[in-house]
């Protein structure tokens, strides 16, 4: 792996939020009975007419101003065609030479590293039905297949990256960051398992240093991230062993194998030429105007861009802080509630909590922030108890565990008093304990004093025992040092 280079592009279906069809009445609600959400424009229907729905205009829009790209004054919708028994028409309604959003880019981070991903374009098409091949037995015992077509029709934006990601770990971050976008923007629910957010992953790979690019093959419908990153991991190793082994890569499209964590060949991949585009007749030109934009701009929340900017500038968090927590705006908004009141300077402190304490308790129990057990005004009240030096950090984080269990209806001052967790700040108290503690261990204090560093943690420690954890942690290093001294 080390002699070669992985390349990576990403076209991500993101289903938009509209409560119609692209170019039909029909509801786009999940989990309907099959073909009850099918009429005759889905069906395809002689003599049915497509409409489109301007929500769904609305929506490409919003997503193409908060990447910076150019929205296309002038679009066009094109068949593209091809069959399958789950799309009636023998072609999909897409956008091949002018789609509506065109260029922007995507900034994200890769562990502390900051990445930028620049996209080709993002076009609207409609989803093909869903084809069945469970529970449908024939007369005779045959296996039977059903096809389902409340999905026909459902509105995509298709976002295409170029080829610019070096590592399964950035495409995953990629992904992420536009998954927390498009959520953000309010034009998908992100439902991964619904199908309402898919990655197809491009991958080639090439000797380091060469400049031309590699055969691609296309992994198809990755609905998880996790699944994302073993599939593009796979899919390189596999080829660059085919290419070592004297072996040719074939351009094609390809499944992953959840299961047998592999990905194996669905079919030769097309090409533009392939799918024979050519303007929908019975669809004109998408116009959308400058005073289009301009309103749709206007309605726009602070985007994530904006607000990690502000909360660097405004609130002092590092820019990877600060990009963690506009990932996603449930995250951003619970930060900006807590850190409201604490006084000016500590916002850190809560970001520290929130992406650290918060996140561990919400992925542990597999819920939302918007779920969470700790209010943001108590995690606040917990913080500022830190802060003005009722509790320790490590006592803190108990404290927060009972909160989180719904203790004294997760009061932290009604927790703190009734554990009797209030921190030891007496300096004479805690000198005392210190005595104690030095005539107790006097080998430990030769130790120290003969330039052994570690001995002093060793007090520390004894110290801290003797306190129950409860002693002020800064004044036990000074008084300690100074009795030391």
């Amino acid at each position: 792996m080390m002699e070669w280079e992985i390349v990576i592009g990403l076209e991500t279906h993101t289903q938009l939020a509209t409560e119609s069809k692209i170019f039909s009445s029909s509801s786009t609600r999940f989990g309907a009975a099959p073909n009850t959400q099918a009429n005759e424009i889905d069906m395809a229907l002689p003599g049915s007419l497509p409409v489109l729905n301007r929500g769904a205009v609305e929506c490409a829009i919003r997503f193409g101003l908060a990447i910076g790209a150019h929205i296309a004054p002038r679009s066009v919708f094109a068949r593209k065609n091809y069959f399958y028994p789950d799309l009636p028409k023998n072609y999909q309604i897409s956008q091949f030479e002018l789609p509506v959003v065109q260029g922007g880019s995507l900034r994200f981070f890769v562990g502390d590293q900051e990445h930028t991903v620049n996209l080709t374009r993002a076009h609207l098409e409609e989803d093909a039905g869903k084809s069945l091949h469970e529970n449908f037995t024939g007369p005779h015992g045959e296996s039977s297949t059903g096809i389902d077509l409340n999905r026909a029709g459902t509105p995509l934006l298709e976002i295409v990256s170029e080829p610019e990601m070096r590592s399964a770990a950035e495409a995953v971050a990629y992904a992420r960051t536009l998954h927390g976008l498009v959520m953000w923007l309010g034009i998908c629910d992100g439902n991964m398992q619904e199908g309402s957010f898919r990655c197809d992953a491009n991958v080639s790979v090439r000797p380091k240093g060469q400049a031309e690019f590699g055969t691609r093959c296309e992994i198809k419908n990755l609905n998880s991230f996790r699944f994302l990153e073993r599939a593009i991991q796979y899919e390189a190793r596999r080829q660059i062993e085919l290419i070592e082994d004297g072996g040719t890569v074939r351009q094609e499209t390809r499944l992953y194998d959840a299961d047998r964590d592999e990905t194996r060949s669905m079919r030769s991949k097309e090409d533009s030429d392939d799918y024979r585009y050519f303007p929908d007749p019975d669809l004109p030109p998408l116009a959308i105007t400058a005073d289009w934009v301009e309103r749709v701009r206007a309605e726009l929340p602070e985007l994530p861009g904006a607000k990690r900017q502000r909360f660097e500038t405004e609130l002092g968090l590092t820019p990877y802080d600060a990009a963690q927590l506009t990932m996603d705006r449930a995250y951003a908004d619970y930060f900006e509630q807590a850190a409201a009141q604490l006084p000016q300077g500590q916002a850190k402190l809560a970001a520290n909590w929130i992406l650290g304490e918060l996140s561990a308790s919400l992925n542990r129990d597999e819920i939302d922030i918007a779920q969470s057990r700790v209010a943001p005004a108590s995690l606040a009240a917990l913080i500022a108890r830190i802060i003005d030096g009722t509790v320790s950090n490590k006592i803190a984080r108990d404290v927060f565990a009972a909160m989180w269990a719904g203790e004294h209806d997760g009061d932290p001052d009604a927790i703190i008093e009734a554990r009797g967790l209030k921190q030891i700040s007496d300096s004479g108290a805690i000198g005392s304990m210190i005595d104690e503690v030095l005539a107790a261990n006097p080998a430990i204090v030769e130790q120290y004093r003969a330039g052994k560093d570690k001995a002093f943690n060793s007090l520390v420690g004894q110290i801290m025992k003797a306190a129950k954890g409860k002693a002020n942690p800064q004044q036990v290093n000074q008084l300690l040092k100074e009795k030391l001294g």
